[in-house]
C-alpha cells in the first residue's frame, strides 16, 4: 500500500495540472470501488473548480469550489494517469515494481478538465475509495478526527514522541505504525527509520521517555531519522513496491536505497556493522532489522 512519500509524490504530480481547473465532465464507469461511490457522484463534481489538492496522512483531498472535498485513498493498486486528450499517451504520478495490470477495463473514474486534461483513476483490485464531504466536516470525520501529527510538521518532535510514548506497552514498530500517533507512516519507512536511528523495532515505545516524561536520546535520534528517510524517499519519487506509480509514469527509486527493507539475510549497510538483516513476521506483516546495530 502506498505510504506518505508515494501519496505525496502523486499529489505533487497532479497539483500543477489540476489546481484551478474546472471539471467539465466525470465518467463514472462503475457504482463502487472498495465502497459505493457517493450519491450523485458525477453531478456533484461537474462544473466545479478544483481549488486545492492537499494530502492528509495517506489520503488525497481535492477541495472544490462547491465547498465539498473529494477524499481519495489509493488502496493497494489505485493510480492516476494523465493525458491532454483521450487519444494522447497517458502519464502517471507514482511507481510500482509489481504491476497489477493497467488495462483500460480498470479505468473506473475519468475526470475531464476544461484545459483538455484527462485524469483517469485506474484500480485493478478496487481497494481504493472516494468520498465526498463538506470541507467543514474534514477535521471531525472519522477518517481524520483521530489522526496524529504529520511527520514533516513542527509538532513532530522528541517532546511529542515522549508524551505519546510514556507508559506505552507496545513496541516501537507498532507505536510508529499507529496512525493516531504519526499520520502517514507505514511498514517500509518505519523499518528504514528505526534502522537509521539504531533502534530495535522490538524495543518498548516507553523507552522514548524517561521517568519524568522527558524525551530520551532515543526519541532525539528517532525524529530526524524519520524525517530524513521520508525526505530522501520523496526526492527519489517514492518506492516502486507492489502497485505504486507516479502520476507522470516515472518510477520511484528509493527502493534502491533500502538499508533493511526486503534485504533478508543480506549484510547490514551501516558503516562498520557486521550484522545481517533479519526478518520477523507479526500479524502478517514483515519487519526487517539488524539485530547487531539496532538496540
Amino acid at each position: 500500500m502506498p505510504e506518505l512519500p508515494e501519496v505525496e509524490t502523486v499529489r505533487r504530480g497532479l497539483e500543477p495540472l489540476i489546481e484551478g481547473q474546472r471539471i467539465v465532465r466525470v465518467e463514472q464507469r462503475r457504482p463502487d470501488l472498495r465502497f459505493p461511490l457517493p450519491e450523485n457522484f458525477a453531478a456533484r463534481l461537474e462544473g466545479k473548480t478544483i481549488t486545492t489538492l492537499a494530502r492528509r496522512a495517506k489520503y488525497l483531498q481535492m477541495r472544490l469550489s462547491s465547498g465539498e472535498t473529494l477524499v481519495m485513498h489509493l488502496g493497494m493498486t489505485g493510480r492516476f494517469t494523465v493525458s491532454q486528450t483521450k487519444s494522447t499517451a497517458r502519464t502517471k504520478p507514482g511507481n510500482f515494481t509489481h504491476e497489477a495490470g493497467e488495462h483500460a477495463k480498470h479505468d473506473h473514474v475519468v475526470f475531464h478538465l476544461k484545459s483538455g486534461t484527462v485524469v483517469t483513476y485506474n484500480d485493478a483490485r478496487r481497494f481504493g475509495f472516494m468520498l465526498l464531504m463538506s470541507q467543514d466536516e474534514l477535521e471531525t470525520h472519522p477518517l481524520f478526527a483521530h489522526l496524529g501529527v504529520e511527520p514533516f510538521g513542527n509538532e513532530f518532535n522528541a517532546d511529542y514522541l515522549a508524551r505519546r510514548a510514556a507508559g506505552k506497552g507496545v513496541d516501537l514498530k507498532a507505536f510508529l505504525m499507529d496512525q493516531r500517533i504519526v499520520a502517514g507512516l507505514g511498514n517500509i519507512y518505519v523499518c528504514e527509520a528505526l534502522h537509521r536511528a539504531g533502534l530495535s523495532p522490538n524495543r518498548g515505545a516507553k523507552s522514548l521517555a524517561d521517568r519524568k516524561g522527558r524525551p530520551t536520546d532515543r526519541a532525539e535520534r528517532l525524529v530526524p531519522a524519520v524525517k530524513s528517510v521520508l525526505t530522501e524517499a520523496l526526492a527519489a519519487g517514492g518506492s516502486t513496491l507492489r502497485d505504486y506509480r507516479h502520476a507522470n509514469g516515472e518510477l520511484g527509486y528509493f527502493q534502491h536505497s533500502f538499508s533493511v527493507y526486503g534485504r533478508t539475510a543480506k549484510p547490514c549497510k551501516k558503516p562498520g556493522c557486521r550484522g545481517i538483516v533479519r526478518r520477523s513476521v507479526s500479524g502478517g506483516r514483515s519487519t526487517f532489522f539488524c539485530s547487531a546495530c539496532q538496540k
